[in-house]
């Protein structure tokens, strides 16, 4: 049985949420602090957090930004009153998994959170030897860290899980879309160059040359 931390300050929500998660089978645990549940994250056993933006004491970006600065990559999934592009963008850029704004249905909620503990889980059983590695480029999921020609490299939580579909697919086009529901795990603002700018960054730490441009098509591993 999957095990939720809530992070979340309204009463009402955090309960409403609890409420729903013990129907479904999973047992959860709320705070309504973000500092505690930054530390209950790092700390305790939990298969997925459910962290609102707006708490009293610290912001949700601040309690990612603590959980990922730990190297623990549980699966986060942000919840905000705000509704702006560049507040969805902070968040996973940040290292969150998903992000949903208020006011939200819980059937999507659970969904998302059954979306992502699958997502993990699948990539857990996928890690046996704990490597993969293609033309030079190795990661390690034991690290989260990428190995280039001999010389390790840091990644963020979001270019770490992009590689890693690049590395699954080796000489494949992957197109926008497909990296987006892979990556990001949801429908994201197909407007959005936030495919792009991350490939980017991956050609910045990883090398250039190994990130191939399929014009109207998408991106490829060499």
């Amino acid at each position: 049985m999957s095990t939720i931390l809530i992070i979340e300050d309204e009463a009402r929500i955090a309960g409403f949420i609890a409420k729903g998660l013990k129907a479904a089978g999973f047992t959860s645990h709320t705070t309504a602090s973000g500092s505690e549940g930054a530390t209950l994250a790092v700390h305790g056993n939990f298969d997925l957090v459910v962290l609102d933006v707006g708490l009293s004491d610290i912001d949700g970006f601040e309690v990612l930004e603590r959980i990922r600065g730990q190297g623990v990559a549980v699966p986060v999934i942000m919840l905000t009153a705000r509704s702006s592009v560049a507040d969805r963008v902070a968040g996973l850029e940040g290292g969150a998994d998903d992000y949903m704004p208020k006011p939200f249905s819980f059937e999507e909620l659970l969904a998302r959170i059954r979306l992502r503990l699958r997502t993990e889980s699948s990539q857990q059983a996928g890690q046996g030897v704990t490597q993969l590695a293609h033309n030079g480029l190795v990661l390690d999921f034991r690290t989260r860290k990428a190995q280039v020609d001999g010389e390790w490299v840091d990644l963020s939580a979001r270019e770490f899980t992009l590689a890693e579909t690049f590395l699954r697919n080796p000489g494949q086009v992957l197109s926008r879309e497909q990296l987006l529901s892979n990556v990001w795990g949801f429908d994201f603002d197909p407007g959005s160059n936030v495919v792009d700018v991350y490939v980017r960054y991956l050609r910045g730490k990883l090398g250039k040359e190994r990130f191939e441009t399929v014009r109207g098509m998408g991106y490829r591993l060499v």
